[in-house]
């Protein structure tokens, strides 16, 4: 269970730029928000949201959609 630095407590985070959720139980999920941050400096330039109650259905609420991932090659290949 990974968490992105000050959102230690947040379960889901939003991106503001693309209104996505990611829910950071998910290793996938968690994967893809640290990475975009790492690239993209998310939180420095204040554009990650926590979610309060910390909900997936209160993230709908707010206008964000569930990410969208990548399939990683095998699952692509089917296997």
């Amino acid at each position: 269970m990974g968490r992105l630095r000050r959102f230690e407590e947040n379960r889901f985070l939003g991106t503001r730029d693309d209104m996505r959720v990611y829910d950071c139980d998910d290793p996938q999920h968690f994967a893809a928000l640290d990475a975009r941050d790492q690239a993209e400096d998310l939180v420095g330039k204040n554009l990650v949201a926590a979610i309060s109650p910390d909900t997936g259905t209160e993230a709908r609420n707010r206008g964000f959609r569930a990410a969208t991932l990548a399939a990683s090659p095998s699952e692509a290949a089917g296997g």
